[in-house]
């Protein structure tokens, strides 16, 4: 399963939340298992750290999840899928650098 256009946004903008909460990830994995959430504690940290791909229902377990531990106290949000832009440009995947549209060949 490849990357969405806004799966690294809303994985960015996660740990933000997590960061700014002090919420561990065995902490959000079990608040994020205890609703409903599928995958277990070592692909949400994988997810984490931008190497597994999440469909869009549990990313969006994982922000309900976050949010519910931080209870709204100051600091980020973690962010829905449908919360974030939408956006048709394809985007490079991190670690890659950006087609400035010169072809070498």
């Amino acid at each position: 399963m490849g990357f969405d256009n806004n799966e690294p946004e809303q994985r960015r903008r996660l740990h933000a939340a997590l960061s700014g909460a002090g919420i561990t990830t065995g902490t959000l994995w079990l608040q994020y298992f205890s609703i409903g959430g599928s995958v277990g504690e070592y692909e949400v940290e994988a997810y984490l750290q931008g190497m597994l791909s999440l469909p869009e229902l549990e990313r969006d377990l994982l922000a309900m999840a976050a949010n519910e531990l931080s209870n709204s106290g100051p600091g980020p949000h973690a962010p829905y899928a449908d919360e974030l832009p939408l956006d048709e440009t394809p985007r490079p995947a991190e670690g890659e650098l950006p087609d400035d549209g010169d072809d070498p060949r």
